[in-house]
């Protein structure tokens, strides 16, 4: 994965939109091409250029990267095994969709001879809200291929490779054919070889000169805080195996959030709701509230708070990048449906007193509006 923030690969100010992104990628892509450039770590740019583009051009990924930042959208995911046999360092991020027509100027995609690196791999988990609020950490179980053990992923008892003797190394074949517009070459991948160029000196009995085996493994994932429903987190290597001598795939984890009972998500902001007695709305009160991580405070509801107000509990939300958000608890009057002989005499008082303070109209006329006048 490219060290470097994506807008300074692709060279351009993080107020660009689409069409700068897609040209400024489009000119990269061309420089660094490993079929066109052949200078030293030309193929690692490339890989960064395409990363890169492959994020920005995603409006969600975009918005993802915007708010996360670089280092938690790229590092917040890394994981690691528990036991096994590792086969080798981190992979890269091969997705080379949003290519489009980039790959027509280098023969339309053709697969490229030599060893390949590993597919991806797409798991979805689900997480409860106050994990996402504070970030968690989970042990997954994945089901993917490994370099073979047997042979150190190169498909041969003897850990040896030979020149594949139908295509002389290249992995391609010529097969040169004839039409009303004369002679013409095509390239096809070499059957024997597969395209990789070499062939097991002998093959191995464990995994008939694959090189990989199927096998789960137990993947520790750290699952960032304000992580939101849908963002993906991607483990470099965790994918499928390469061919020997090439990276893994990635492992993306698509995250989904668990609707909570009594706290809701807005944007950093978490938000619950109490419910208080119209008496206690005029007075004023001091209201027990729980917070998503089980702490308890004490909130204090000013006297003639009106109904729907959001009081602000600061920095009890979301705890994302060291600027947590806010806990805002709505609230909401009822009114009692049942009261006791004693309750009734007492609202009536109310009444008649708010009728004397406030003129004919009462209390209510306030908010039900002016009473007409006889004709």
């Amino acid at each position: 994965m490219s060290a470097d923030d994506y807008y300074d690969t692709l060279g351009i100010p993080r107020s660009a939109d689409d069409k700068e992104i897609k040209k400024a990628y489009r000119n990269l892509a061309r420089k660094y091409h490993p079929d066109v450039c052949k200078e030293k770590g030309a193929e690692e740019k490339f890989k960064g250029i395409n990363e890169a583009y492959s994020v920005l051009s995603d409006e969600q990924k975009k918005a993802q990267y915007d708010n996360m930042g670089h280092e938690t959208f790229t590092n917040a995911s890394k994981g690691s095994y528990t036991g096994g046999y590792g086969g080798g360092g981190g992979g890269f991020n091969t997705d080379f969709s949003g290519f489009g027509d980039i790959f027509d100027f280098f023969g339309g995609g053709q697969r490229r001879s030599g060893p390949q690196p590993g597919a991806d791999l797409l798991m979805r988990i689900q997480i409860r809200l106050e994990n996402a609020v504070s970030g968690v950490d989970r042990d997954i179980e994945v089901m993917h291929t490994e370099p073979c053990s047997a042979c150190n992923g190169s498909g041969s008892e003897t850990k040896r490779l030979n020149t594949c003797p139908r295509c002389g190394g290249s992995g391609q074949m010529r097969q040169a054919a004839r039409s009303s517009f004369g002679q013409f070459v095509r390239m096809m991948t070499c059957d024997q070889c597969g395209g990789k160029g070499k062939i097991p000196e002998k093959t191995c009995k464990v995994c008939r000169g694959s090189g990989h085996s199927r096998i789960k493994r137990k993947v520790s994932v750290h699952i960032p805080a304000g992580i939101d429903n849908g963002m993906r987190l991607r483990l470099e290597g965790y994918g499928e195996a390469g061919d020997f001598g090439a990276p893994n795939g990635d492992l993306f984890i698509e995250v989904y959030v668990q609707s909570h009972e009594q706290f809701i998500r807005v944007g950093d902001n978490l938000e619950t709701t109490i419910e208080i007695s119209p008496a206690q709305a005029t007075l004023g009160t001091s209201i027990d509230i729980e917070t998503i991580d089980k702490r308890h405070l004490d909130l204090r509801v000013p006297p003639g708070i009106q109904y729907n107000t959001a009081l602000k509990i600061g920095g009890e939300g979301v705890k994302r990048r060291g600027n947590p958000g806010d806990l805002l608890v709505r609230v909401k009057i009822v009114t009692p449906r049942f009261l006791s002989n004693e309750q009734k005499e007492l609202y009536a008082k109310l009444a008649e007193l708010e009728g004397k303070s406030s003129g004919a109209g009462g209390f209510f006329s306030g908010f039900m509006g002016k009473k007409k006048g006889k004709k």
